[in-house]
Protein backbone atom coordinates (compact mmCIF):
# COMPACT_ATOMS: atom_id res chain seq x y z
CA UNK A 1 0.00 0.00 0.00
CA UNK A 2 2.85 2.23 -0.70
CA UNK A 3 1.56 6.00 -2.00
CA UNK A 4 2.31 7.52 -5.17
CA UNK A 5 2.24 11.11 -5.03
CA UNK A 6 3.76 14.26 -6.75
CA UNK A 7 6.47 16.18 -5.20
CA UNK A 8 4.61 18.53 -2.05
CA UNK A 9 6.82 21.15 -3.63
CA UNK A 10 5.28 21.57 -6.74
CA UNK A 11 1.78 20.21 -6.05
CA UNK A 12 -0.86 22.55 -4.53
CA UNK A 13 -3.08 19.48 -4.30
CA UNK A 14 -1.05 15.99 -3.78
CA UNK A 15 -3.06 12.81 -4.52
CA UNK A 16 -1.80 9.45 -3.12
CA UNK A 17 -2.74 6.23 -4.00
CA UNK A 18 -3.01 3.57 -1.66
CA UNK A 19 -4.56 0.10 -2.85
CA UNK A 20 -8.32 1.29 -2.79
CA UNK A 21 -7.98 4.47 -0.84
CA UNK A 22 -7.19 7.85 -2.34
CA UNK A 23 -6.13 10.71 -0.41
CA UNK A 24 -6.18 14.15 -1.56
CA UNK A 25 -4.31 17.05 0.40
CA UNK A 26 -4.89 20.61 -0.22
CA UNK A 27 -1.17 21.91 -0.20
CA UNK A 28 -1.31 26.23 0.14
CA UNK A 29 -0.94 26.04 3.66
CA UNK A 30 0.53 29.85 3.60
CA UNK A 31 -2.61 30.81 1.57
CA UNK A 32 -4.91 28.48 4.11
CA UNK A 33 -5.37 26.57 0.96
CA UNK A 34 -7.51 29.12 -0.88
CA UNK A 35 -8.74 28.27 -4.24
CA UNK A 36 -6.58 29.02 -7.33
CA UNK A 37 -7.31 28.00 -10.67
CA UNK A 38 -4.01 25.30 -10.45
CA UNK A 39 -5.87 24.38 -7.30
CA UNK A 40 -9.09 23.68 -9.19
CA UNK A 41 -7.47 21.63 -12.25
CA UNK A 42 -5.42 19.52 -10.24
CA UNK A 43 -8.36 18.62 -7.67
CA UNK A 44 -11.14 18.25 -11.13
CA UNK A 45 -8.15 15.56 -12.22
CA UNK A 46 -8.11 13.55 -9.46
CA UNK A 47 -11.37 13.38 -8.84
CA UNK A 48 -12.67 12.36 -12.54
CA UNK A 49 -9.42 9.71 -12.42
CA UNK A 50 -10.53 8.41 -9.22
CA UNK A 51 -13.93 8.38 -9.75
CA UNK A 52 -13.68 5.14 -13.16
CA UNK A 53 -11.03 3.76 -11.67
CA UNK A 54 -12.74 0.49 -10.14
CA UNK A 55 -9.70 0.02 -7.66
CA UNK A 56 -10.18 3.34 -5.81
CA UNK A 57 -13.25 2.58 -3.28
CA UNK A 58 -12.86 5.72 -0.73
CA UNK A 59 -11.63 9.64 -0.89
CA UNK A 60 -10.51 11.14 1.80
CA UNK A 61 -9.83 14.75 1.57
CA UNK A 62 -7.91 16.80 4.15
CA UNK A 63 -6.37 20.41 4.36
CA UNK A 64 -2.53 21.34 4.70
CA UNK A 65 -1.72 23.44 7.87
CA UNK A 66 -4.34 25.25 10.04
CA UNK A 67 -7.03 25.51 7.23
CA UNK A 68 -9.04 23.17 5.34
CA UNK A 69 -9.88 25.36 2.90
CA UNK A 70 -10.83 28.98 3.20
CA UNK A 71 -12.69 29.65 -0.06
CA UNK A 72 -11.32 31.59 -3.23
CA UNK A 73 -8.55 33.42 -3.35
CA UNK A 74 -9.37 37.07 -3.42
CA UNK A 75 -6.82 38.80 -4.77
CA UNK A 76 -6.99 36.69 -7.96
CA UNK A 77 -10.54 38.01 -8.26
CA UNK A 78 -9.69 41.67 -7.66
CA UNK A 79 -6.37 41.62 -9.63
CA UNK A 80 -8.62 40.02 -12.74
CA UNK A 81 -10.35 43.33 -13.03
CA UNK A 82 -7.32 44.73 -14.91
CA UNK A 83 -8.64 42.52 -17.74
CA UNK A 84 -12.24 41.35 -19.27
CA UNK A 85 -13.40 37.81 -17.78
CA UNK A 86 -10.05 36.93 -16.51
CA UNK A 87 -11.54 34.60 -14.09
CA UNK A 88 -13.89 33.09 -16.11
CA UNK A 89 -11.70 30.15 -16.68
CA UNK A 90 -11.21 29.12 -12.96
CA UNK A 91 -14.85 29.87 -11.93
CA UNK A 92 -16.27 27.96 -14.68
CA UNK A 93 -14.31 25.13 -13.84
CA UNK A 94 -14.96 24.98 -10.06
CA UNK A 95 -18.56 25.69 -10.55
CA UNK A 96 -18.67 22.34 -12.56
CA UNK A 97 -16.84 21.01 -10.46
CA UNK A 98 -19.29 22.10 -7.44
CA UNK A 99 -21.53 19.09 -9.23
CA UNK A 100 -19.57 16.60 -9.24
CA UNK A 101 -18.59 16.97 -5.87
CA UNK A 102 -21.83 16.92 -4.56
CA UNK A 103 -22.86 14.09 -6.75
CA UNK A 104 -19.51 11.77 -6.88
CA UNK A 105 -20.01 8.44 -7.15
CA UNK A 106 -17.50 7.21 -4.46
CA UNK A 107 -17.79 7.26 -0.60
CA UNK A 108 -15.90 10.59 0.26
CA UNK A 109 -14.77 11.58 4.01
CA UNK A 110 -13.96 15.47 4.63
CA UNK A 111 -11.12 15.98 7.52
CA UNK A 112 -12.06 19.25 8.59
CA UNK A 113 -9.68 20.79 10.66
CA UNK A 114 -9.60 24.19 10.81
CA UNK A 115 -11.10 27.11 8.35
CA UNK A 116 -13.89 26.03 5.91
CA UNK A 117 -15.07 29.08 4.58
CA UNK A 118 -17.56 30.14 1.38
CA UNK A 119 -16.40 28.22 -1.97
CA UNK A 120 -13.74 25.87 0.34
CA UNK A 121 -17.01 24.58 2.09
CA UNK A 122 -18.62 23.21 -0.74
CA UNK A 123 -15.14 20.32 -0.56
CA UNK A 124 -16.92 19.89 2.86
CA UNK A 125 -20.58 19.87 2.98
CA UNK A 126 -21.83 17.89 0.28
CA UNK A 127 -19.37 14.92 1.20
CA UNK A 128 -21.11 11.33 2.50
CA UNK A 129 -18.79 11.84 5.79
CA UNK A 130 -17.85 15.58 6.84
CA UNK A 131 -15.75 14.92 10.14
CA UNK A 132 -15.12 18.29 12.16
CA UNK A 133 -13.38 19.17 15.28
CA UNK A 134 -13.16 22.01 17.94
CA UNK A 135 -10.96 24.12 15.41
CA UNK A 136 -13.37 23.73 12.72
CA UNK A 137 -14.61 27.75 11.71
CA UNK A 138 -17.36 28.10 9.37
CA UNK A 139 -18.67 30.38 7.56
CA UNK A 140 -20.38 32.07 4.19
CA UNK A 141 -19.32 35.90 4.19
CA UNK A 142 -19.40 36.27 0.36
CA UNK A 143 -21.87 38.93 1.35
CA UNK A 144 -19.38 41.16 3.39
CA UNK A 145 -17.49 42.15 0.92
CA UNK A 146 -19.65 42.55 -2.31
CA UNK A 147 -20.17 39.33 -3.48
CA UNK A 148 -23.24 36.18 -3.91
CA UNK A 149 -23.34 33.01 -1.46
CA UNK A 150 -21.88 30.46 -4.45
CA UNK A 151 -20.54 26.90 -4.91
CA UNK A 152 -23.85 25.50 -4.35
CA UNK A 153 -24.77 27.30 -1.07
CA UNK A 154 -27.99 28.71 -2.42
CA UNK A 155 -29.07 25.57 -2.72
CA UNK A 156 -27.63 24.40 0.79
CA UNK A 157 -28.67 27.31 2.58
CA UNK A 158 -31.80 27.30 1.41
CA UNK A 159 -32.37 23.61 2.57
CA UNK A 160 -31.17 24.19 5.86
CA UNK A 161 -34.02 24.29 8.82
CA UNK A 162 -36.44 27.25 8.69
CA UNK A 163 -34.60 30.65 7.65
CA UNK A 164 -30.76 29.91 8.81
CA UNK A 165 -29.83 29.52 5.70
CA UNK A 166 -30.64 33.20 4.79
CA UNK A 167 -29.04 34.13 8.05
CA UNK A 168 -25.77 32.43 7.65
CA UNK A 169 -25.70 34.06 3.52
CA UNK A 170 -26.51 37.44 4.66
CA UNK A 171 -24.81 37.84 7.97
CA UNK A 172 -22.07 35.70 7.55
CA UNK A 173 -22.21 34.13 10.84
CA UNK A 174 -19.22 31.69 11.80
CA UNK A 175 -20.14 28.23 13.00
CA UNK A 176 -18.19 25.81 15.06
CA UNK A 177 -17.81 22.27 14.81
CA UNK A 178 -20.77 21.41 17.26
CA UNK A 179 -22.84 23.82 15.50
CA UNK A 180 -22.16 22.45 12.03
CA UNK A 181 -22.87 19.00 12.92
CA UNK A 182 -26.27 20.24 14.88
CA UNK A 183 -27.28 21.99 11.55
CA UNK A 184 -27.04 19.42 9.41
CA UNK A 185 -23.81 21.07 7.65
CA UNK A 186 -21.19 18.11 9.07
CA UNK A 187 -21.95 14.45 9.45
CA UNK A 188 -19.25 14.19 12.65
CA UNK A 189 -17.42 15.83 15.22
CA UNK A 190 -14.17 14.18 16.50
CA UNK A 191 -12.16 16.14 18.85
CA UNK A 192 -8.56 18.11 17.62
CA UNK A 193 -6.42 14.87 19.20
CA UNK A 194 -7.72 12.24 17.03
CA UNK A 195 -8.13 13.39 13.51
CA UNK A 196 -4.67 11.99 12.75
CA UNK A 197 -5.47 8.68 14.14
CA UNK A 198 -8.90 8.68 12.78
CA UNK A 199 -7.34 9.13 9.44
CA UNK A 200 -4.56 6.35 9.61
CA UNK A 201 -7.67 3.96 10.58
CA UNK A 202 -9.61 5.03 7.61
CA UNK A 203 -6.40 4.41 5.26
CA UNK A 204 -6.14 0.87 6.45
CA UNK A 205 -9.68 0.30 6.50
CA UNK A 206 -8.82 -0.10 2.42
CA UNK A 207 -12.36 -0.04 1.25
CA UNK A 208 -15.22 2.29 0.41
CA UNK A 209 -17.88 0.57 2.02
CA UNK A 210 -20.01 3.39 3.47
CA UNK A 211 -21.16 1.07 6.67
CA UNK A 212 -17.91 0.18 7.13
CA UNK A 213 -16.53 3.75 6.96
CA UNK A 214 -19.18 4.55 9.46
CA UNK A 215 -18.71 2.42 11.89
CA UNK A 216 -14.48 3.82 11.98
CA UNK A 217 -15.99 7.38 12.35
CA UNK A 218 -18.07 6.70 14.97
CA UNK A 219 -15.93 5.02 16.94
CA UNK A 220 -13.77 8.45 17.37
CA UNK A 221 -16.64 10.69 17.10
CA UNK A 222 -18.44 12.35 19.98
CA UNK A 223 -22.43 13.47 20.43
CA UNK A 224 -22.19 17.15 20.40
CA UNK A 225 -25.06 19.65 21.32
CA UNK A 226 -24.30 23.00 20.70
CA UNK A 227 -23.42 25.37 23.99
CA UNK A 228 -26.07 27.27 25.07
CA UNK A 229 -25.24 31.00 23.50
CA UNK A 230 -25.30 29.30 20.06
CA UNK A 231 -26.96 30.89 17.50
CA UNK A 232 -28.90 28.04 16.61
CA UNK A 233 -30.82 28.53 19.92
CA UNK A 234 -32.22 31.32 18.76
CA UNK A 235 -33.98 29.98 15.93
CA UNK A 236 -37.69 31.28 16.60
CA UNK A 237 -36.21 34.86 15.85
CA UNK A 238 -33.98 33.89 13.29
CA UNK A 239 -37.30 32.64 11.29
CA UNK A 240 -39.29 35.23 12.38
CA UNK A 241 -36.45 38.34 11.16
CA UNK A 242 -35.29 36.39 8.08
CA UNK A 243 -38.85 35.00 7.15
CA UNK A 244 -39.50 38.48 5.76
CA UNK A 245 -39.94 39.47 2.08
CA UNK A 246 -37.19 42.39 1.80
CA UNK A 247 -33.80 43.02 3.20
CA UNK A 248 -35.54 46.47 4.66
CA UNK A 249 -38.53 44.17 6.55
CA UNK A 250 -35.51 41.76 7.80
CA UNK A 251 -33.63 44.72 9.34
CA UNK A 252 -36.74 46.44 10.62
CA UNK A 253 -37.82 43.30 11.89
CA UNK A 254 -34.39 42.39 13.86
CA UNK A 255 -34.36 46.04 15.08
CA UNK A 256 -37.65 45.59 16.77
CA UNK A 257 -36.46 42.02 18.22
CA UNK A 258 -33.58 43.84 19.51
CA UNK A 259 -35.36 45.65 22.01
CA UNK A 260 -36.81 42.63 23.80
CA UNK A 261 -34.46 41.23 26.70
CA UNK A 262 -32.22 38.16 25.94
CA UNK A 263 -31.89 39.54 22.52
CA UNK A 264 -28.57 41.74 22.88
CA UNK A 265 -26.61 39.59 20.23
CA UNK A 266 -28.85 41.03 17.24
CA UNK A 267 -27.02 44.44 17.94
CA UNK A 268 -23.76 42.83 16.32
CA UNK A 269 -26.11 41.02 13.76
CA UNK A 270 -27.21 44.16 12.61
CA UNK A 271 -24.11 46.57 12.97
CA UNK A 272 -22.60 43.52 10.21
CA UNK A 273 -25.81 43.85 7.82
CA UNK A 274 -26.01 47.66 8.08
CA UNK A 275 -21.75 47.92 6.80
CA UNK A 276 -22.52 44.95 4.34
CA UNK A 277 -23.01 46.16 0.65
CA UNK A 278 -26.87 47.03 0.04
CA UNK A 279 -26.67 45.53 -3.50
CA UNK A 280 -25.16 42.37 -2.18
CA UNK A 281 -27.71 41.47 0.54
CA UNK A 282 -30.65 42.07 -2.16
CA UNK A 283 -28.67 39.80 -4.66
CA UNK A 284 -27.95 37.20 -1.83
CA UNK A 285 -31.53 36.96 -0.52
CA UNK A 286 -32.79 36.41 -4.09
CA UNK A 287 -30.82 34.00 -5.07
CA UNK A 288 -31.08 31.53 -1.88
CA UNK A 289 -35.07 32.19 -1.65
CA UNK A 290 -34.87 31.44 -5.65
CA UNK A 291 -32.72 28.20 -4.53
CA UNK A 292 -35.66 27.09 -2.36
CA UNK A 293 -37.47 25.80 -5.59
CA UNK A 294 -34.70 25.07 -7.60
CA UNK A 295 -32.42 22.02 -8.55
CA UNK A 296 -28.65 22.36 -7.77
CA UNK A 297 -27.77 22.07 -11.40
CA UNK A 298 -29.88 25.36 -11.90
CA UNK A 299 -28.61 26.61 -8.56
CA UNK A 300 -24.99 26.46 -9.96
CA UNK A 301 -26.07 27.87 -12.94
CA UNK A 302 -27.62 30.96 -11.61
CA UNK A 303 -24.52 31.13 -9.33
CA UNK A 304 -22.30 30.93 -12.02
CA UNK A 305 -24.92 34.21 -13.74
CA UNK A 306 -24.56 36.30 -11.19
CA UNK A 307 -20.66 35.59 -10.45
CA UNK A 308 -19.85 36.39 -14.36
CA UNK A 309 -22.25 39.85 -13.86
CA UNK A 310 -20.58 40.84 -10.27
CA UNK A 311 -17.10 40.26 -11.87
CA UNK A 312 -17.99 42.45 -14.72
CA UNK A 313 -19.19 45.27 -12.88
CA UNK A 314 -22.46 44.97 -14.68
CA UNK A 315 -24.94 47.10 -12.38
CA UNK A 316 -21.93 47.73 -9.36
CA UNK A 317 -18.05 47.33 -8.78
CA UNK A 318 -18.89 46.63 -4.88
CA UNK A 319 -16.84 43.58 -4.78
CA UNK A 320 -13.56 45.05 -6.06
CA UNK A 321 -14.64 47.72 -3.65
CA UNK A 322 -15.22 45.33 -1.17
CA UNK A 323 -12.04 43.09 -1.20
CA UNK A 324 -9.81 46.36 -1.60
CA UNK A 325 -11.43 47.49 2.10
CA UNK A 326 -10.66 43.82 3.43
CA UNK A 327 -7.49 42.28 1.65
CA UNK A 328 -5.43 45.53 -0.46
CA UNK A 329 -5.80 48.14 1.34
CA UNK A 330 -7.22 46.58 5.01
CA UNK A 331 -8.85 49.80 5.76
CA UNK A 332 -12.40 48.23 6.34
CA UNK A 333 -13.75 51.03 5.23
CA UNK A 334 -15.72 49.99 1.70
CA UNK A 335 -17.20 52.77 0.32
CA UNK A 336 -20.98 50.97 -1.19
CA UNK A 337 -22.03 52.23 -4.68
CA UNK A 338 -25.18 52.78 -4.76
CA UNK A 339 -24.54 53.51 -0.17
CA UNK A 340 -28.00 52.41 0.93
CA UNK A 341 -30.80 50.19 0.38
CA UNK A 342 -33.24 52.30 -0.68
CA UNK A 343 -30.60 53.75 -3.46
CA UNK A 344 -30.58 50.14 -5.10
CA UNK A 345 -32.32 49.38 -8.31
CA UNK A 346 -34.79 46.43 -8.10
CA UNK A 347 -34.96 46.61 -11.73
CA UNK A 348 -31.09 46.66 -12.64
CA UNK A 349 -30.90 43.59 -9.70
CA UNK A 350 -32.86 41.93 -13.00
CA UNK A 351 -29.84 42.30 -15.15
CA UNK A 352 -27.62 39.91 -12.91
CA UNK A 353 -30.50 37.00 -12.81
CA UNK A 354 -30.92 37.05 -16.33
CA UNK A 355 -30.11 33.88 -17.88
CA UNK A 356 -27.41 33.92 -20.84
CA UNK A 357 -27.60 32.51 -24.26
CA UNK A 358 -27.73 28.88 -23.76
CA UNK A 359 -24.50 27.73 -25.11
CA UNK A 360 -23.10 30.30 -22.56
CA UNK A 361 -24.86 29.03 -19.92
CA UNK A 362 -22.67 26.44 -17.00
CA UNK A 363 -22.96 23.42 -18.36
CA UNK A 364 -24.10 20.82 -16.28
CA UNK A 365 -24.09 16.95 -17.73
CA UNK A 366 -27.65 16.50 -18.29
CA UNK A 367 -27.44 12.33 -18.69
CA UNK A 368 -24.87 9.74 -16.69
CA UNK A 369 -23.74 8.53 -19.82
CA UNK A 370 -22.08 12.21 -20.06
CA UNK A 371 -21.50 12.17 -16.52
CA UNK A 372 -17.81 14.25 -16.76
CA UNK A 373 -18.95 16.25 -19.84
CA UNK A 374 -19.59 20.44 -20.04
CA UNK A 375 -16.03 20.60 -19.77
CA UNK A 376 -14.49 23.97 -19.40
CA UNK A 377 -12.03 23.33 -23.33
CA UNK A 378 -15.80 21.84 -24.32
CA UNK A 379 -17.18 25.31 -24.05
CA UNK A 380 -17.73 28.21 -26.16
CA UNK A 381 -15.53 30.40 -23.49
CA UNK A 382 -12.70 28.28 -24.21
CA UNK A 383 -10.04 29.96 -26.29
CA UNK A 384 -8.99 27.93 -29.34
CA UNK A 385 -4.95 27.02 -29.35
Amino acid sequence: MAPTASSPDEQVVIGEEMDHVRLITLNRPKQLNAISPELVSLLASYLEKWEIDDKAELIIIKGAGRAFCAGGDLRVFYDGKKKKDSCLEVVYRYYWLCYHIETYKKTQVALVHGISMGGGAALMVPMKFSVVTEKTVFATPEASFGFHTDCGFSYRHSRLPGHLGEFLALTGARLNGKELVAAGLATHFVSSEKIVELEKRLISLNSGDENAVRSVIEEFSSEVKPDEDSILNKQSVIDECFSKNSIEEIIKSLEAEAQKEGNEWIATVLKGMKRTSPTALKIVLRSVREGRNETLSECLKREFRLTMNILRSTISEDMYEGIRALTVDKDNAPKWDPPSLDKVDDRKLDLVFQPFEKNLELQIPESEACRWAGKYENSAYAVPN
